[in-house]
C-alpha cells in the first residue's frame, strides 16, 4: 500500500508499505478514504516530538470504510463508514470506565500518562497512522463510530479529532455565562475552541495570533474579536487594556510547543527549539488570565522541564486544567450540534490534496503559505 513516510526532520515521502494485518481479535482493517495533516503533525514533521522514529507514518485524523475484522468484534461490519477517534484505547480500564479515554492504561506501554495516540510517535504507544491507504485500528468494538448518513466525509473527519479538541478546550475552561474568554492561536482547534465558547454562554471571545488570514478566519468563522499579537507591545498589556486592567476570565492555550514570540513581548519569547517545545503560549495563559481565572491546555508538548512560570500560577489562584481530548465523549453533543446546524466544521478547511502530494502540503502548512488552515488528504485506494 502507500504511505506517508517520515524519514527525519521535515523530510517525509510517499513509499511502498505492507499492508496491516489482524494481529488481535477485536482488530478491524480500515481502507482509508479521507485524512488531514493536523497542526500537531508539524510537531512531528519538525522532529520536536521524543522518539519518533523513520519509517513512521504519520496521521490520527481519518475516516474510511471497513474492509476487514477480527472474529471477536461484534460492532461492525465490512463496508461500514466510520470515523476513528484519535485515541486508542481500550474501553474497560480504570480510565476508560470514567471517559478518560485518552489516558488508557492498557495500550501505550512506553508511558505512564498518555494513552495511544495514531500515527504520533513511539511515546505515544508506536501506531501507526491514518496518512495511508490502510490502517489497523486496535480495539474495533469501542473506538471507530459508524457515520450518520446525513454527516459528509469532510465534516466527518473533523470529528475525528480538532472539532471535539476545540470543544473540549471550551469545556475545560468551566466557561461561565458572560465571561470573556481568550483563545491564543487561530489553527483549527483554536478556531472550533472559540467558537465552542460561545455555546458555552461566553460574553466575548477574543482570538490572538500573528497571521493575519488566520485571524480573519477567526472573525468569519468563529465570529471572535482578535487580536495580532506582532502589532502590540505587550500582548499580556494589551489583554489587560482590553479587560479593564483584570485578565481575561479563561484562556484556552490551543498553539502547543513551537508557539511565536519575541524578547520585547515575554522573557520565554526566545523560540528554543529543543524537544519539548517553549512555554511562552503557556506563559502568556498564565499571565493573561485574571487572578482566580482557569488557563485550558490544549496544545502539544513534549517534556518542558524549566521555564514554565508556575509560582505565578500559584500565586494566582489559577485553575490550570488540560488532557488530550477523550473524543468519542464528544461525539453525542456534537453531532446534535452539527444536525441542529449550529456550525459546519469543514467551512475552515482550505485545501485538499491526493496523498502523492502530503510532502508538498507538509510544506506548505508548516510555511503558513496560501493561506492554509487545515488540510484534507484523498485517497483512491480500491
Amino acid at each position: 500500500m502507500k504511505a506517508m513516510v517520515y524519514r527525519s526532520p521535515y523530510h517525509i515521502a510517499v513509499e511502498q508499505k505492507a499492508m496491516p494485518v489482524i494481529e488481535h481479535p477485536n482488530d478491524a482493517i480500515v481502507r482509508v478514504t479521507l485524512a488531514s495533516i493536523c497542526g500537531s503533525d508539524l510537531h512531528l514533521y519538525h522532529g520536536m516530538m521524543p522518539d519518533t522514529r523513520s519509517g513512521t507514518t504519520f496521521g490520527h485524523e481519518f475516516i474510511g470504510v471497513v474492509e476487514q475484522l477480527g472474529p471477536s468484534v461484534q460492532s461492525l461490519s465490512p463496508g461500514d463508514r466510520v470515523m476513528v477517534p484519535f485515541n486508542v484505547y481500550c474501553g474497560s480500564c480504570y480510565f476508560c470506565a470514567r471517559g478518560l479515554y485518552s489516558n488508557c492504561h492498557n495500550v501505550n506501554p512506553n508511558a505512564t500518562a498518555i494513552g495511544g495516540i495514531y500515527g504520533y510517535s513511539h511515546s505515544c504507544g508506536g501506531y501507526e497512522g491514518g496518512q495511508a491507504e490502510y490502517v489497523r485500528v486496535p480495539f474495533a468494538d469501542v473506538g471507530p463510530m459508524r457515520i450518520p448518513e446525513w454527516l459528509d466525509d469532510e465534516d466527518a473527519v473533523l470529528l475525528t479529532d480538532a472539532l471535539p479538541t476545540g470543544y473540549f478546550g471550551a469545556q475545560l475552561g468551566d466557561i461561565v455565562e458572560g465571561d470573556t474568554v481568550v483563545v491564543l492561536g487561530a489553527g483549527p482547534v483554536g478556531l472550533f475552541a472559540a467558537r465552542s465558547a460561545w455555546l458555552m454562554g461566553a460574553g466575548r471571545v477574543i482570538v490572538v495570533d500573528r497571521l493575519e488570514y488566520r485571524l480573519q478566519k477567526a472573525r468569519d468563522f468563529a465570529l471572535a474579536e482578535t487580536i495580532n499579537f506582532e502589532t502590540v507591545d505587550d500582548l499580556v498589556l494589551e489583554l489587560k487594556h482590553t479587560t479593564d486592567g483584570l485578565g481575561a476570565d479563561v484562556v484556552i492555550e490551543a498553539v502547543g510547543a513551537e508557539a511565536d514570540g519575541n524578547r520585547t513581548q515575554h522573557f520565554t519569547a526566545t523560540k528554543l527549539k529543543l524537544q519539548g517545545g517553549s512555554p511562552i503560549a503557556l506563559n502568556w495563559a498564565i499571565d493573561g488570565v485574571r487572578k482566580g481565572g482557569t488557563v485550558a491546555v490544549l496544545g502539544a508538548y513534549g517534556p518542558i522541564f524549566s521555564a514554565v512560570k508556575f509560582g505565578d500560577a500559584m500565586n494566582k489562584g489559577l485553575t490550570l486544567r488540560m488532557n488530550q481530548c477523550p473524543v468519542k465523549r464528544q461525539w453525542p453533543r456534537l453531532l446534535e450540534h452539527l444536525r441542529n446546524g449550529y456550525f459546519k466544521p469543514s467551512d475552515i478547511v482550505t485545501h485538499r490534496v491526493p496523498l502523492e502530494e502530503i510532502g508538498d502540503a507538509y510544506e506548505v502548512f508548516s510555511r503558513k503559505q496560501d493561506g492554509c488552515i487545515k488540510t484534507l488528504v484523498t485517497l483512491d485506494a480500491a
